[in-house]
């Protein structure tokens, strides 16, 4: 195949023989060095054409040219079949002699020089030879690999490899390959080495700056802390410069007068003890209601003094009597009472008397108290005796406002006192215009005008009811005739409209805080009323309904319950239902035995249901859901064609319906087994059979302990009503039930019973008439 390409390719040699052009041409001159570099290819290429075509026919003589084509029309096809030759860019030299072709085995001589190959002729274009050429040339050089593969198996394959990579025996390959592998696992091991170390490294690089940042973080916060120290007792010091400037009586060291006072201080504390709870304990309340009084001696009767002459020489010793009193009553408060009163701090209630003692010295009211007790009276020696010098015993007046506070606390209906509260402002806003209206007659003179004061009858009553007339205007007033008297009146009317409607709309607040939920309940009543108005319910029904309405309101002051224990927390919650039913549910047999959380857990899941009399709590045959309490009222189970029967009265604390709780719908299990219906008005708790389930998961031992108990009531109470309705029917002959009918298939051969006109009996018939 080759040989055919290499003749294709090679096509006919164009030229002069080699006999003639030896005969007629000279030894041509020896080459140049670069001419013996160009013939190796060609020798190559002449070899390989060899070993294609295989050993050639022994050399012998050239052939004679032929005759040279005629000129004219016979020279045109014998130039077809040659290729035109490539022109030289050189003149080419005269033809020599041709010497020996080495490919045909003879080699050039001693001392002559291999000619230059022949030009190939082109064939179809230069390109597409150039490419067959050098495809020639890798098929002949794939062969070669694939004979050098056939030769030795374990040489490289022919696809490019490596050039590194030796061409070893199979022993050597195979230690090359185990040191290969040697050396890449020490390489790993190295690698794993380093990189723990490496690892190593930073871990300990990033604790040492976690420790270096730690106690730098540490070294801040003490600086932090002891800045912050410093500028806590700086603000401290500065609080108590500005408090020392504020305040009248910046610093009190009381040590000599706690000396002094400290036995007293130890008797005091085992009738009272260290601390008193100022929110809940009565006797402070109790106290706080003699200061309060002592305050308003002073607030009522010091105005009236200093305005009215009422210091006359047979009153002056009530009045210091009384004036001696308060003041011991303000430092008893002082002393006793005020240095154990507790207080929360952060949440923590503060029981140690000497940290009392230190706040309440420390307080505004401290204070004020201390200034209320001052002797400001003893100028009377000096000015006489006048209740202008007992001014200061009104800044007392904050314990009258936590006497009132404390008092709201503790009383059930607390809006009796603001009412009576607000009737006090009233009256003291009229008495200090009595005053005021007494000081100004005296200013014009008693009895000199019809505006002022006529001297007549007595002063501080007469003067009352004018300021009465006049603040409250529910009269004519006499005209002033002076511009004093002008002034003062229209003062006082503009003064008395401001506290009059002042203390209306207080009035009116309060009065309304009071009736809050009387309002409440007869805005629901109303709006159901007309409701079932709208939708004509019978009135019986509505009768019944407004009985409902005023008996829950009457019994409870509310409508529903569970809206005012919503608001309050789970606790008071908890201890409100244990005060009121832990008791009762402890006395069921029932929950005898279980957790007491899950019996306060159920107590909490109690509705209360008001019952009119004659209303049924349950019937006969229901299916029972609920377990119901007697909170108040009386029920009666009863019986009977019209249900007149009773059986039992059941008072309030009782339990009833509580099996059904644990019975399951299985043969009529849950069916209320008697009626029971409410003799007068009942209020009962009603726990619901979810709720009970609900929290019985909780609760396994006790869900355990129930079903035990349950199971054993069951048995003592018996079947239920379903069970003995189907044994009661099963008693004497019906317990072995009703015959079944004969099969159709058997009564058309068998003819019903047996009967004459049966299918068998006919045939029976027509044979005997057939033998006859």
């Amino acid at each position: 195949m080759f040989s055919k390409l290499k003749k294709f390719i090679g096509g006919p040699t164009v030229g002069p023989s080699p006999a003639s052009a030896s005969g007629s041409a000279p030894a041509p001159a020896p080459a140049p060095a670069p001419a013996k570099q160009e013939e190796k290819p060609a020798d190559k290429e002449n070899e390989d054409k060899k070993d294609d075509e295989g050993p050639g026919p022994a050399p012998g003589p050239a052939a004679a040219p032929g005759p040279a084509p005629a000129p004219g029309a016979g020279s045109e096809p014998a130039a077809k079949p040659t290729a035109p030759a490539p022109e030289p860019t050189a003149p080419a030299p005269e033809p020599a002699p041709k010497p020996a072709d080495p490919a045909d085995g003879q080699p050039p001589a001693e001392g002559e020089v291999a000619p230059p190959p022949e030009s190939r002729p082109i064939v179809i274009s230069e390109h597409f030879d150039a490419q067959l050429i050098e495809i020639v040339q890798r098929y002949r050089q794939r062969t070669e690999q694939f004979k050098e593969k056939v030769i030795d198996p374990y040489a490289s394959s022919p696809e490019r490899s490596p050039p590194v990579t030796p061409v070893l025996r199979k022993d050597d390959y195979l230690k090359k390959e185990e040191e290969r592998k040697r050396k890449e696992e020490e390489d790993k091991k190295r690698k794993e080495e380093e990189e723990k170390k490496k690892k190593e490294e930073e871990e300990k690089k990033k604790k040492e700056e976690e420790e270096r940042k730690k106690k730098e973080k540490e070294e801040k916060l003490v600086e932090k802390k002891e800045e912050k120290k410093e500028e806590k007792k700086d603000d401290q010091k500065k609080e108590e410069a500005a408090k020392e400037d504020k305040s009248i009586c910046p610093k009190i060291k009381c040590t000599f007068v706690d000396f002094l006072l400290k036995p007293i201080e130890d008797r005091v504390d085992k009738r009272l003890g260290v601390s008193i709870d100022p929110f809940t304990d009565r006797r402070y309340i109790a106290w706080l209601s003699v200061v309060t009084i002592a305050f308003n001696y002073n607030l009522w009767f010091i105005p009236v003094r200093m305005a009215f002459p009422y210091h006359d020489p047979e009153v002056i010793p009530l009045w210091f009597t009384l004036d001696i009193i308060a003041d011991i009553i303000y430092v008893i408060d002082m002393i006793v009472f005020q240095p154990r009163l507790q207080f929360c701090r952060g949440g923590d209630i503060i029981y140690d008397r000497v940290v009392i003692k230190k706040k309440y010295r420390e307080s505004a009211r401290f204070q004020n108290d201390l200034i209320s007790v001052l002797p400001s009276d003893l100028s009377c020696f000096l000015f006489g005796y006048k209740s202008v010098f007992r001014i200061n015993r009104l800044m007392k007046s904050e314990s009258f406002f936590e006497f009132s506070d404390r008092l709201e606390g503790i009383m059930t209906k607390a809006y009796i006192w603001r009412v009576i509260r607000t009737i006090g402002y009233l009256m003291f806003i009229l008495h200090l215009n009595a005053c005021l209206y007494y000081v100004a007659s005296d200013y014009q003179g008693i009895g000199t005008t019809k505006w002022v004061y006529s001297g007549q009858g007595s002063a501080y009553l007469s003067c009352f009811f004018y300021a009465e007339k006049s603040l409250l205007m529910i009269a004519e007033l006499p005209f002033p005739e002076t511009m004093f008297g002008q002034i003062f009146q229209m003062t006082n009317y503009f003064l008395g409209a401001l506290f009059l409607s002042i203390i209306l709309g207080q009035m009116r607040d309060v009065i309304g805080a009071a009736t809050a939920g009387q309002t409440y309940f007869r805005a629901s009543m109303d709006s159901c009323v007309a409701y079932m108005v709208t939708n004509r319910i019978p009135r019986l029904v509505q009768s019944r309904v407004r009985t409902w309405y005023n008996y829950t309101w009457d019994s409870q002051g509310m409508l529903d319950e569970s809206v005012l224990l919503e608001q309050m927390p789970l606790v008071m919650r908890t201890a409100i239902a244990v005060d009121i039913n832990l008791t009762t549910f402890q006395k069921i047999d029932l929950f005898k035995g279980c957790d007491n959380q899950m019996l306060v857990d159920m107590l909490l899941r109690l509705k209360s249901i008001v019952y009119l009399p004659g209303d049924f709590v349950c019937k006969k045959g229901d299916i029972g859901k609920e377990m119901y309490i007697i909170k108040a009222g009386e029920v009666q189970v009863i019986g009977g064609p019209d249900n007149t029967i009773v059986f039992v009265t059941l008072k309030a604390g009782c339990v009833f319906g509580e099996i059904s709780l644990l019975q399951s719908s299985a043969n009529g299990g849950n069916r209320r087994t008697a009626n029971v219906a409410a003799h007068g008005f009942a209020n009962l708790f009603v726990l619901d059979k979810k709720d009970l389930n609900d929290i019985l998961i909780h609760y396994p031992e006790s869900q355990k302990v129930l079903a035990r108990k349950g199971r054993k009531l069951l048995k003592a109470k018996g079947p239920p009503p379903a069970a003995k309705a189907d044994e009661e029917k099963k008693k004497g002959l019906t317990m072995f039930g009703q015959k079944p009918p004969t099969p159709k298939f058997l009564r058309a051969f068998g003819g019903g019973a047996f009967s004459k006109k049966g299918f068998l009996d006919r045939l029976k018939s027509a044979a005997s008439s057939e033998r006859q």
